[in-house]
C-alpha cells in the first residue's frame, strides 16, 4: 500500500512542479559529475595522446640488456602494439672522414605515436636494408657523402632527418643520429659481449591494456631497467602534463562539491515543505513505520528521476562540447562505464547522506502542527547533518579523484566557508529579533527581509557562495598555470642548440651573434665529474646495492657541471645563498630530496681524475621546460677553474634567417648544432591544446555554478510571496517592492562575495602549496570584484526569478 501511495504522491507533485527544486538540484549534481568526468577523461586522454608523441608510444621499457620474452609475451596477450629497437654509439667514417654517432636502429611498426620527419616532409615509413637516414648535421660534418662505414658494413646515405618522434632532449648527448632497420644490425659486427647497448620496446594501447600490463610488468623490472611514459619526467612537457590532469580532477572535484551543496539545500526544502503531510498521515492514524517506507519509496523515486535526467544531461553535455572541439580531441573516447557509475553514485550517496537529517525531522513531526504550524519536531543533532555532508563529499570527492590531498583541500574549504556561514547566520538572527516590515525605504525593507528570514537567507548563501567560490579558484588556477607555462616558454624560445664550443671559440661566436642580431642565451661552461661522496659517505649504484654493497645509493653516470656568479634567470633560489665562494656549490632541488642533501652537506667529486670538495650553499627550482641550458649543479668559477672545458648555449632564430644556420656550420665546424624548433613547435601545440582543455573546463563550472544559483533563488519562494501579499495589503508601491527585492538579492550577493574571496583565497593557498607547486600571492582585486560581482548576479537572478511575483496584483498574491 504505501508504494502506491509514493507513487501516487510522486506522480501528483511531479505534474504539480513541486519536486522541480530536488529534482533539478540532483540532476544538476549528476549531470555536473558525469559530465564533467566524460569530458574531463576525454581531455586527459587527448592531452596524454598528444603527449605520448613525444615518446612514439604510450610506453617505454628502456633496459640495458635484452628484455625477458615473458615480459613481450604479456604484452601481446593484452593486445598492446609493439616495437623493438636499439641504440648504441659507434664511429662512421665517409672516406677519410669519421664522426661518433648515435644509432637508432628500428623495427617494423616504428614509430607507434608520432612520425618521422624528413628534410622534405613527413614520412610513415623506414630505411630499406642497407640504408640509412642521417640527422642534417651529420652531413655538414662529414660533407654530405653518398655512403657511410658503419662497423663491417657500408650503407647508403638515402634521407636527410629533420626530427625523430622521440628524439627527445638531451644537448649533452652531442654526437648525431642516424637511423636504420633493426635486421641490419648484425652485419655491422658492431655489438658484441660489453657492448654498451639500451634496448628499448615502445608499446601503444588503449587505458585498460597499459593500465593491466603496468601492474603485471613494472614489478617485474630492475634497477637497471627504467618505466618511461609522458609523466616519468624524461618528456619536456611532463610538468604540464601532471599540471593539467590535476586541474581537470579539481575541476570535478568542485563539480561534486557544488553538487552536494545543490542537493542538500533541495532535501532541506523537500522535507520542509511535507511537514504538514506527515502531521495529517499521523492524526489521520499512519504509523512511523508507514510514514518512513512512504518517504523513503518517494525520495528514492525522486533520487532515481534526478539521476536519469542527470546522466542523461551529462551525455547531451559531453556530445555537445564534443562537436566543437577540434578533432584531435574529440576523436578521443573514454569509456562509459565510469562517468554513469560516478553519476549514479553522487545521485545516491549524496541524496540519501544529505537527506539523512532533514528526513529524520521530517518524520519526527508530531500531529499537534495540525493545529499549531510552528511545531517543527526535533531541533538537536544538527551536528550529525554537518558529519553526513562532510562524509558524504569527501567519499564522492575520494572516490573520483583517488586523491587524499585533492580531497582533503576541498574539504577544508568547505569547512571554513560552513564556519563564516554559520558565524554570519547567527549574527543575522540575534539582529533579526523584532524585526518587522518596515516599508519606509526600499534599503531599510531589504535589511528587514535580510534580518527576517535570517535562517532561510544562511542556507542561500551556501548555494550562493558555493558557487563563487569554485569559479574564483577555477579562473585563478587556470590563469596561473597558463602564465606558468607561458613564462616557462615565451614567445621566441630558443629553437638552436651549440655545444662543444671551444674556449676559444666563445669570443668569435658572441660576436657572430651580435653582427647578425641573434638573440642567444649567456654561454654556459661544461665539465664532467662524477658525484663520489657525501659527507664523506661512499655513494653506490642502485646494483651495488642490490648486490650488498654498503654506501648511500647516488647517481650512477656522470654528471654536466657548469659555473656562474649568478643566478640562470631560468632558476629560482629556494634555500640559502648563490655561489660566493670557491668552495660553495648550488644544487637543483629535486636532486637535493632525491639524494638526501641539505645546506652546509659537503660534496665530495671526481673530475678528470681529481677530487673536489665543496659545500651546498644554496638549493634552487629549475624550470627544465624551458628551452635553455639547466643544470643540477653549480659551482663558483675559482672551483672549476684548473678543469678543462667546452660550452654550450642556445639562441633564437626564425624561419627567415635558416640560411645563417648553414655558415655557422661553415665558420663552426667544431661546434654541434642541435635543432629543436620541432620539438619548441610540438610543445606549444601541447600548450595550447591543455589551454584549451583548462577553459572548457572552467566553462563548464560557470554554467554549473549558474544552475546552482538559479535553483537557489527557488527557495523561499512561498514566504516571499507571503510577505508581498501584507505588503502589497498595507499600501507597498510596486516600485518600492522591485527596489526593495533587487536589494535584498545584492545585499546577499556581496555578502557571498565576501565569504567567497576568504574562502578562495585559503583553498588556492594550500592548492598552489600541496598540489600545484606554484607561486603564493594575494588577489587583492578580488576583494572588490568578488563581492560587487556577487551583488550584481545574485540581484539580477533573485528580481529575474521573482519577476512573477513583482507583477501580481494584491489580489492575485492572496489567492495564489
Amino acid at each position: 500500500m504505501e508504494s502506491r501511495i509514493a507513487w501516487k504522491l510522486f506522480k501528483r507533485e511531479l505534474l504539480q512542479g513541486q519536486l522541480l527544486l530536488i529534482i533539478l538540484a540532483i540532476t544538476l549534481a549528476v549531470l555536473s559529475v558525469s559530465g564533467l568526468a566524460r569530458v574531463s577523461e576525454r581531455l586527459q586522454l587527448a592531452i596524454n595522446g598528444q603527449a605520448s608523441k613525444f615518446i612514439a608510444a604510450d610506453r617505454i621499457i628502456n633496459s640495458p640488456v635484452p628484455l625477458d620474452e615473458k615480459i613481450l609475451a604479456k604484452a601481446e596477450a593484452l593486445g598492446l602494439k609493439h616495437v623493438a629497437s636499439m641504440q648504441f654509439n659507434s664511429m662512421a667514417y665517409a672516406g677519410d672522414a669519421f664522426q661518433l654517432v648515435t644509432v637508432r636502429a628500428v623495427g617494423d611498426g616504428y614509430p607507434l605515436k608520432g612520425v618521422i620527419e624528413l628534410s622534405d616532409g613527413p614520412t610513415d615509413k623506414l630505411p630499406k636494408a642497407d640504408q640509412l637516414w642521417y640527422e642534417t648535421r651529420l652531413g655538414g660534418i662529414l660533407g654530405y657523402p653518398k655512403q657511410l662505414e658503419l662497423g663491417n658494413a657500408n650503407f647508403s646515405l638515402s634521407a636527410e632527418i629533420a626530427r625523430l618522434p622521440d628524439a627527445g632532449f638531451n644537448p649533452f648527448a652531442s654526437s648525431p643520429v642516424v637511423l636504420m632497420r633493426l635486421q641490419d644490425v648484425p652485419k655491422t659486427g658492431v655489438i658484441q659481449p660489453g657492448s654498451r647497448v639500451s634496448y628499448i620496446h615502445q608499446f601503444a594501447g588503449d587505458a585498460s591494456q597499459l593500465k593491466a600490463f603496468e601492474a603485471e610488468v613494472k614489478p617485474l623490472l630492475n634497477n637497471s631497467q627504467r618505466w618511461v611514459d609522458v609523466q616519468s619526467g624524461d618528456s619536456p612537457i611532463a610538468g604540464a602534463v601532471k599540471r593539467a590532469e590535476r586541474f581537470l580532477l579539481l575541476a570535478s572535484l568542485l563539480g561534486i562539491a557544488l553538487a552536494c551543496a545543490a542537493i542538500g539545500i533541495a532535501a532541506q526544502r523537500y522535507c520542509q515543505r511535507h511537514f504538514d503531510v506527515v502531521a495529517m498521515l499521523k492524526t489521520f492514524g499512519a504509523s512511523s513505520r508507514q510514514i518512513r517506507i512512504l518517504f523513503g519509496l518517494h525520495l528514492l523515486l525522486v533520487t532515481l528521476a534526478g539521476i536519469a535526467l542527470g546522466l542523461i544531461g551529462g551525455f547531451l553535455l559531453d556530445t555537445l562540447i564534443s562537436a566543437y572541439l577540434p578533432a584531435s580531441i574529440s576523436a578521443y573516447s573514454p569509456p562509459l562505464f565510469r562517468p554513469i557509475a560516478l553519476g549514479v553514485a553522487t545521485g545516491l550517496i549524496s541524496a540519501f547522506m544529505f537527506s539523512a537529517y532533514p528526513l529524520m525531522r521530517l518524520l519526527a513531526i508530531p500531529p499537534l502542527r495540525v493545529l499549531q504550524r510552528q511545531l517543527e519536531g526535533i531541533q538537536l543533532g544538527m551536528w550529525l547533518h554537518l558529519v553526513l555532508s562532510i562524509l558524504a563529499m569527501a567519499l564522492l570527492g575520494y572516490l573520483y579523484s583517488q586523491s587524499l590531498v585533492l580531497t582533503l583541500t576541498v574539504v577544508a574549504g568547505v569547512l571554513l566557508l560552513g564556519v563564516l556561514l554559520s558565524l554570519f547566520g547567527f549574527l543575522l538572527i540575534r539582529a533579526g529579533h523584532g524585526v518587522g516590515m518596515k516599508t519606509t525605504n526600499p534599503m531599510q525593507l531589504a535589511l528587514a527581509g535580510l534580518r527576517r528570514r535570517a535562517r532561510q537567507n544562511a542556507v542561500q548563501l551556501v548555494g550562493f557562495s558555493s558557487a563563487l567560490v569554485l569559479l574564483l579558484t577555477i579562473i585563478a588556477l587556470r590563469q596561473d598555470l597558463l602564465d606558468e607555462w607561458h613564462k616557462q616558454l615565451p614567445e621566441k624560445s630558443p629553437n638552436y642548440f651549440l655545444v662543444n664550443i671551444a674556449p676559444e671559440e666563445q669570443a668569435p661566436l658572441e660576436a657572430y651573434f651580435s653582427d647578425n642580431r641573434v638573440k642567444a642565451t649567456d654561454i654556459y661552461p661544461v665539465i664532467r665529474g662524477r658525484l663520489v661522496a657525501i659527507n664523506g659517505e661512499k655513494l653506490i649504484s642502485a646494483e651495488q646495492a642490490d648486490e650488498g654493497a654498503q654506501g648511500r645509493v647516488g647517481i650512477s653516470r656522470e654528471l654536466n657541471l657548469t659555473w656562474r656568479t649568478s643566478l640562470p634567470p631560468n632558476n629560482e633560489l629556494v634555500a640559502g645563498h648563490f655561489n660566493q665562494k670557491a668552495d660553495e656549490v648550488s644544487v637543483e632541488s629535486g636532486v637535493a630530496e632525491r639524494l638526501g642533501i641539505g645546506l652546509g652537506d659537503e660534496l665530495s667529486y671526481v673530475i678528470d681524475n681529481q677530487p673536489l670538495t665543496v659545500k651546498v650553499a644554496s638549493i634552487r627550482t629549475v624550470h627544465w621546460e624551458t628551452m635553455q641550458p639547466n643544470f643540477f649543479m653549480i659551482f663558483h668559477p675559482d672551483a672549476l677553474a684548473p678543469f678543462a672545458y667546452t660550452s654550450m648555449a642556445s639562441f633564437y632564430l626564425d624561419d627567415s634567417k635558416r640560411p645563417l644556420v648553414i655558415e655557422l656550420i661553415k665558420r663552426f665546424p667544431t661546434v654541434s648544432i642541435i635543432d629543436v624548433g620541432a620539438m619548441v613547435k610540438q610543445l606549444r601545440q601541447i600548450i595550447d591544446q591543455v589551454s584549451l582543455s583548462l577553459t572548457l573546463v572552467l566553462v563548464l563550472v560557470l554554467l554549473a555554478s549558474s544552475l546552482v544559483m538559479i535553483a537557489q533563488t527557488e527557495a523561499g519562494m512561498a514566504t516571499r510571496q507571503r510577505e508581498l501579499a501584507v505588503l502589497r495589503t498595507f499600501g507597498a508601491s510596486g516600485w518600492l517592492l522591485r527596489m526593495a527585492t533587487a536589494l535584498e538579492f545584492a545585499l546577499l550577493g556581496l555578502i557571498a562575495g565576501l565569504l567567497a574571496a576568504i574562502v578562495a583565497e585559503f583553498t588556492i593557498y594550500l592548492l598552489k602549496t600541496q598540489v600545484f607547486e606554484l607561486v603564493v600571492y594575494m588577489h587583492w582585486d578580488w576583494w572588490l570584484l568578488a563581492p560587487l560581482s556577487g551583488a550584481v548576479i545574485v540581484a539580477l537572478l533573485g528580481t529575474w526569478r521573482c519577476r512573477q511575483l513583482l507583477r501580481k496584483s494584491c489580489r492575485q498574491l492572496l489567492q495564489g
